[in-house]
């Protein structure tokens, strides 16, 4: 297939999907015969460690608008799509997963919506069939407080079925678990965004490959997605704050202990030892700790980005 003549990218990242993989390609390629020729799907093997990639092999020998990103390793999801974002040639890109949780034959409504001018289309799963209290619920939760850290007033972040115009995509870097902020990282560079809502089917086959690490993981990226959103430019303010509430306890001790050894003349390390460490120690944390992170990140993506690096590394491509 021509580089010109595609026009749309079916990114889809898999791992360990051997019972379902083949199905899902059959079903999207139905869908590509009804809508149009100039679609390519991406398939991305994150390091499966099951048949999938033998799956993917022969899906791309049947097939003429199949291409092949075979990891080296398992990176996760979201280095699983910037590899796919990256390697994708169609001017509108599309991505899904690929656990048959997501329906194909729901393409085109998010092709319709970019046609409409929109930049960024989202998955909205309104109608949620998962477990109430594991998912559902601490769904919302993070659901919410992106939305409110974020700006971008949708209601499912989690969701991987996303529609986008490629040039969003190249002016965004992708790093831990961020694949779920895009559209808040995309609304900084002016995207317009909309939502639409999707089917959300009850996986049939296969193991989730979601747990409470998956939950941790977002908590952690939110505070980044809250730095780089309000204070990439100016990161003093955001360690400033609770620096400087760190600091002012450590040095209110300092002097209560001082005074006391004024006025009182007594012995702070035999009487108040503890209390003259931990005031050291709040001095200490308020100038260094939250700083120490802050800066790591960002000493990170300067690593990838200025030297041209990428997170990942991909073994093989099947292309054609």
């Amino acid at each position: 297939m021509e580089h010109a003549a595609i026009k749309y990218s079916i990114v889809v990242p898999v791992y360990n999907e051997e019972k379902n993989i083949d199905e899902l390609i059959e079903r999207l390629q139905k869908v590509v015969l009804t809508m149009d020729s100039r679609m390519e799907l991406v398939l991305v093997n994150d390091g499966s460690k099951d048949t999938t990639f033998e799956h993917l092999t022969n899906a791309y020998r049947k097939h003429d608008n199949i291409l092949v990103i075979n990891l080296a390793r398992n990176y996760g999801q979201t280095y699983a799509l910037a590899a796919g974002f990256e390697n994708a040639r169609g001017d509108i890109v599309i991505s899904m997963d690929g656990d048959l949780q997501h329906n194909p034959e729901e393409l085109p409504f998010f092709v319709q919506k970019i046609a409409e001018g929109y930049d960024l289309v989202s998955g909205w799963r309104k109608e949620r069939k998962d477990n109430f209290f594991t998912r559902r619920i601490p769904s919302k939760i993070a659901n919410w407080l992106i939305s409110i850290i974020s700006g971008v007033k949708i209601h499912d972040f989690g969701t991987t079925f996303k529609a986008y115009r490629k040039e969003i995509l190249s002016d965004i870097k992708l790093y831990g678990e961020q694949h779920r902020f895009i559209p808040a990282l995309a609304l900084l560079i002016g995207a317009r965004i909309t939502e639409i809502p999707i089917s959300n089917v009850v996986r049939q086959k296969g193991k989730s490959k979601y747990g409470i690490d998956r939950t941790l993981k977002v908590i952690l990226d939110l505070i980044m997605l809250r730095f780089l959103l309000k204070y990439s430019t100016k990161p003093l303010y955001f360690f400033g704050l609770p620096g400087l509430i760190l600091s002012f306890v450590g040095y209110l001790i300092s002097i209560f202990l001082l005074a006391k050894k004024v006025f009182m003349n007594i012995h702070i390390l035999s009487q108040h030892g503890p209390l003259m460490l931990l005031s050291i120690l709040l001095i200490i944390m308020g100038s260094q700790f939250i700083s120490l992170g802050i800066l790591a990140e960002m000493i990170s993506r300067m690593y990838y980005e200025f030297q041209n690096k990428r997170p990942y590394v991909i073994k093989n491509i099947l292309i054609k």
